[in-house]
């Protein structure tokens, strides 16, 4: 059923929206509108506006746009006819009685009213005698009446057709079929029985306020654990967040919205004083639960508990928002104490503890990083190029082109700082301890180079990538193509640094290359001049590597390891005169400056 528009039309003129939102908003004017701080993201400059000509208010900030019913129903947590009915009182207005609708609407607004006494029946069991188990149990968790009643806590009892019968007392033109759809009963061997039994009950509800199914813990032995209501015409477990209709008003106002694993989690949290706490039903989160989530903050934080099966479901999350972020919209990730979780953190600990854990929650970059670098030991090349092939893999599943080119090239320079091996500190020790084995007295270190030539090699090479990245500015084409190799070019100069990733952004350099020629003149073909840009992307990171590898400490104990070592120093400059021929020879042939 619905209400008739002319109703909704009247009621919205004669309410005065700026009066309605003034009540939690300080207005000022602001030519023919009023404007304030946002009630739905913490904001110090204003950028929410209320339009009273036209009806509706809208933030620059956040994007929340609405009507006065919209504004009550978001501020206050209610379902629309709640909303409505709180206005029209206001306004002097007797709503009118509900039209009917097609039949599947009028299906479902049958199945919301016999949830709605499905669940006042649960509470109603959970004071009786019969309930002496359910509060038992929220003693045990300390979760006060007041809390309990808030979230309208409930109890099956252990009985095969209770429920059934109380309903259909209740409507009397209740069908069997009914009980089915609503997920309440089920049906074996042409017997129909109460689905929830013996369960402490919560109810669960969808954005918009609607009680649409439950969910049951086991009082005693018995599997499984948790039980849901089944899919339904109302009840879709994939698409809905536990408590995500209280959760919403306090997660707009904090800019920040929990995801957590368990019912109980949420009513914990609740009694420690952070509402903007929500749970999947049982499941690993969903696309649809992300979607849901991203309506309310950019990037909610997830603190799954502190166990294997908790990480595992973070990962899977994880893996499976890549290909949904998009600027502004991604996850940050909170780690809890291993075997604990939100709900043993805020019963032991209350709100102070928990919000020391959610100032150190990670993003979504750096735990899919740490994840694949734990993943397996990082100590072969091929181990070592194996994780940065996983880092690629994820970065190409991120559906974003520009979060993909930064993810990537993220992840790959964090990649390079973890396994470049350490330099020793400036003034430390030498490795080299003469005489360290009895009668041995060891050859003379060898001497690194001078700090000039070091200083000049670092300086050609420098010229050479603003000589490449130049040659990149004026063919542009090639950057997509070679964007993996342009990541991971070693630079030093921040200017240059800037200009690459202009060049990844797909932006002009325009005054960081001024004064820099191109590496390479004009040649026969775009194939030649590709390969030759690959080749010398290549060329000069080799030779930054080589370079690099001298700095490496030796182990000079012993007139082997000094032969090893010097034949080492040996071929290093070998492979830096090599590199940086070849990289003299492109330019050469290719009529470079």
């Amino acid at each position: 059923m619905s209400l008739p528009p002319d109703f909704l039309d009247d009621l919205r003129a004669r309410t005065g929206l700026a009066a309605v939102v003034g009540r939690r908003v300080k207005l000022t004017r602001a030519g023919r509108e009023m404007k304030g701080c946002c009630p739905f993201h913490n904001e110090k400059s204003p950028s929410f506006y209320v339009n009273e000509d036209k009806g509706f208010y809208h933030c620059f900030g956040c994007g929340a746009h609405g009507d006065a019913i919209r504004f009550v129903m978001e501020q206050d947590g209610l379902p629309f006819m709640d909303a409505v009915k709180a206005l029209a009182a206001e306004a002097g207005l007797t709503v009118p009685e509900m039209r009917r609708e097609d039949p599947e609407a009028q299906k479902r607004a049958g199945l919301y009213d016999i949830m709605e006494a499905a669940g006042d029946w649960y509470r109603a069991q959970a004071q009786a005698a019969g309930g002496a188990d359910a509060r038992a149990y929220l003693q045990r968790r300390q979760v006060p009446a007041a809390l309990s009643a808030q979230f309208g806590l409930g109890f099956a009892p252990d009985s095969r057709d209770s429920l059934s019968k109380a309903l259909k007392a209740k409507f009397e033109a209740l069908e069997p079929q009914q009980l089915l759809d609503a997920g309440l009963a089920g049906e074996a061997e042409g017997r129909r029985y109460d689905r929830f039994r013996g369960r402490l009950m919560f109810p669960i509800h969808d954005p918009r306020g609607k009680p649409v199914g439950f969910g049951g813990r086991i009082l005693g032995d018995g599997e499984p654990k948790y039980l849901n209501s089944p899919e339904g015409p109302v009840f879709h477990k994939g698409k809905l967040l536990y408590n995500y209709h209280r959760a919403a008003p306090s997660a707009r106002k904090s800019g920040r919205l929990l995801v957590v694993e368990g019912y109980m989690d949420v009513v914990g949290l609740a009694g420690a004083g952070l509402m903007e706490a929500v749970a999947p039903l049982g499941t690993a989160l969903t696309e649809d639960q992300m979607q849901l989530a991203w309506k309310l903050v950019g990037e909610p934080m997830l603190a799954f508990d502190g166990d294997s099966a908790g990480l595992r479901a973070a990962s899977r999350a994880a893996t499976r928002a890549l290909p949904l972020i998009a600027p502004g919209h991604s996850l940050r990730f909170v780690a809890l104490p291993k075997g604990q979780d939100p709900d043993d953190i805020a019963r032991t600990g209350g709100k102070a503890a928990i919000e020391a854990l959610l100032n150190g929650a990670v993003p979504l970059e750096r735990f899919l990083f740490e994840r694949e670098a734990d993943a397996a030991p990082l100590d072969t090349p091929e181990r070592r190029a194996d994780f940065r092939q996983r880092l690629k893999a994820l970065a190409n599943e991120i559906a974003d082109q520009d979060l993909r080119r930064d993810y990537l090239r993220t992840w790959l320079d964090r990649a390079d700082a973890l396994l470049r091996p350490a330099r020793p500190a400036s003034g430390a020790a030498p490795r080299y301890e003469p005489g360290r084995r009895r009668g041995f007295q060891g050859p003379p270190p060898l001497q690194p180079a001078r700090p000039e030539t070091r200083a000049a090699a670092s300086a050609q090479q420098e010229q050479a990538c603003a000589m490449l990245l130049k040659t990149l500015s004026l063919n542009p084409s090639l950057v997509d193509e070679l964007v993996e190799a342009l990541a991971e070019l070693p630079l030093e100069t921040p200017s240059y640094m800037l200009a690459r990733d202009r060049l990844i952004a797909h932006q002009p350099p325009g005054e960081l290359l001024a004064g820099h020629a191109p590496l390479f003149g004009n040649l026969e073909s775009a194939e030649l001049l590709r390969g030759r840009v690959a080749a010398a992307l290549a060329s000069v990171t080799e030779s930054h590597h080589i370079r690099h590898s001298a700095d490496e400490p030796m182990n000079l104990d012993s007139d082997e390891a000094f032969a090893e070592a010097f034949l080492q120093q040996e071929q290093r400059r070998a492979q830096r005169q090599q590199a940086s021929s070849r990289l003299r020879k492109l330019a050469i042939d290719n009529g470079g400056a």
